[in-house]
């Protein structure tokens, strides 16, 4: 029986050692999967007729069944070779990085949910990078790099706070847009290049746009893309919440005019993280004087939420119609955090996003002892945007949910569209075929992101070795192999993001979103590696110092 590995390599054959268009490869596959042929192996058992059959190409097919006997070949000649000896190379103890069968399935990092049908969270886990926290080790780290892949590390961790709602994969991308574009700019201030960027030709004229880093980038919203981190959800309160919430609305009534028919509280799914629950809940408000005894309803049918850590609560309310005309425009906002240091906030932008008015939202939390770091505004988005989506539902109105996942678009590649285009951006010189696009627009891939990350971290070159030195003294210079060097930068990687989560964990709770975001460019350039200036320096790799970083977090500054 076929496995998901033997379509992993079907693909890799058709698109990277065959050249065959991602499209077409797929086509292929579909028609071989008719006729029961599911992998290599049977590929290069099966009759000719049978493949010429399915392909409609005799030409094709041959081909095609000459490679995979081919491949079979030579695995048979690799597996009856002897073991070469030398024990395994052992990995830094304290760097996390995936080892899952999901992340070891993606390690060639080519394409992404089409080819290979993977689930939202599979996908995140194949993208999973190194961490290592240990100050100790980061203050003794120098890494070797060039700017374009400190940028790229810089970019995908600073999001993590300042757009905690996207996934791995959007950071990698969007990261990745933001590199592809400060380099071509430099590039043509260089002298490089030169003519105006598919940008400023329109390229993506009437899309989206986020600012990461100070720079705005195209995006493309990926409609319907849900993913969790690792958080539980469940849905034991909605429903316990069902058989109140008549009770509520009757109570509220008694107190104050009652708000409308519908007014009833839509409750989303509890979200659990490291034992902190999560659970938002909405209703229709008409006057500020509401809010009270709606809440004291919703305590007194819920006396649990009395024990949590916090509820903080926000609300927004169009005026009255006997408003005059400057007054009408205005809606009126407001929220408390209970505590929870910048929810309400939170919860009335979502609302801003949603279109929500004439509604109040209330966010518990009990508190299980961990900080979740940027964890909890995605936890406290997508309760909130739950719980507004359900009560949309049940009044039959309509709702635009901001937050969507996004992909950082590649304009460039979108300009070139042409064969054998480079199209993982500036500074990654990733070759990938044209097909690398999502409904027609072409995107930074968040494989190739991660690739690129995965292989710019060296360490310096030792200095040369004294030539005056006798020849006992002499060492000779031990080369290793790309295994070790493999290992050698992943660990590097893992100990650089490791320092930017510590200098992003210390400013996170004391800075917005827009001051982190144009901090993190200041903080950019303060560390990264001297080079030669003008063209001579495009490219130029330099040492950078990874104590440098921790001595950028807050109380370590005058």
């Amino acid at each position: 029986m076929a496995t998901q590995q033997d379509l992993q390599d079907l693909i890799r054959l058709m698109t990277v050692t065959r050249k065959m268009p991602m499209l077409q490869a797929m086509t292929s596959i579909k028609a071989l999967q008719a006729v029961e042929l599911r992998s290599i192996k049977q590929i290069s058992e099966a009759p000719l007729p049978t493949v010429q059959e399915a392909l409609k190409d005799d030409k094709v097919a041959r081909a095609l069944q000459n490679a995979c006997k081919a491949v079979i070949k030579r695995n048979a000649t690799q597996s009856s070779s002897p073991p070469s000896g030398g024990g395994a190379l052992k990995r830094h103890s304290s760097i996390s990085s995936s080892t899952s069968p999901v992340a070891k399935r993606a390690k060639n990092d080519v394409f992404l949910t089409g080819p290979v049908e993977m689930t939202p969270q599979e996908l995140e886990a194949s993208l999973e990078l190194p961490i290592c926290t240990d100050e100790d080790q980061i203050k003794e780290a120098v890494i070797e790099t060039n700017r374009a892949p400190l940028v790229l590390a810089f970019a995908v961790e600073m999001m993590r706070y300042t757009m905690p709602e996207q996934p791995l994969s959007s950071r990698l991308s969007l990261a990745q847009a933001v590199v592809s574009a400060n380099s071509r700019s430099k590039a043509v201030s260089l002298g490089l290049d030169k003519g105006p960027s598919a940008d400023q030709e329109g390229y993506g004229q009437g899309q989206p746009r986020v600012r990461v880093m100070g720079r705005e980038v195209a995006v493309l919203k990926r409609s319907g893309y849900e993913w969790k981190g690792e958080e539980k959800s469940g849905d034991e309160d909605a429903k316990n919440d069902g058989e109140a919430q008549a009770t509520t609305a009757t109570m509220a009534s008694t107190l104050e005019p009652a708000p409308t028919p519908t007014a009833t509280w839509s409750t989303s799914p509890p979200i659990v993280m490291k034992d902190s629950k999560f659970v938002a809940r909405a209703i229709h408000l008409t006057s500020p004087s509401q809010r009270k005894y709606l809440m004291e309803s919703l305590m007194y049918n819920h006396p649990e939420l009395k024990s949590a850590t916090h509820n903080a609560w926000a609300f927004r309310l169009k005026p009255p119609e006997s408003a005059n005309w400057l007054s009408q425009r205005i809606i009126r906002e407001e929220s408390f955090d209970d505590g929870e240091t910048g929810c309400g906030e939170l919860m009335l932008k979502v609302m801003r996003e949603a279109g929500a008015v004439d509604t109040l939202v209330v966010l518990t939390r009990w508190f299980g002892g961990t900080m979740l770091g940027p964890d909890r505004w995605r936890l406290m988005r997508n309760a909130v945007t739950s719980a507004l989506s359900e009560r949309m539902r049940k009044t039959g109105g309509s709702i635009s949910l901001g937050g969507e996942a996004l992909w950082g678009l590649d304009l460039e590649a979108m300009r070139k569209a042409q064969p054998g285009t480079t199209v993982g951006g500036y500074g990654s010189g990733k070759q990938l075929q044209p097909l690398t696009h999502v409904v027609g627009m072409h995107i930074h891939r968040p494989e190739a992101a991660r690739s690129y990350l995965l292989r710019s971290f060296g360490k310096p070159s030792p200095p040369p070795a004294d030539e005056t030195a006798t020849s006992p003294s002499k060492k000779k210079a031990v080369h290793k192999t790309a295994k070790a060097l493999e290992a050698e930068r992943e660990e590097n990687l893992g100990l650089l993001l490791g320092a930017l989560r510590l200098l992003f964990d210390s400013w996170a709770d004391h800075l917005d979103v827009a001051e982190l975001d144009r901090r993190t460019w200041a903080w950019y350039c303060a560390i990264r590696p001297e080079v030669d200036s003008g063209p001579n320096g495009w490219g130029g790799k330099g040492a950078v110092k990874l104590v440098d970083i921790l001595k950028l977090r807050r109380g370590n500054q005058s």
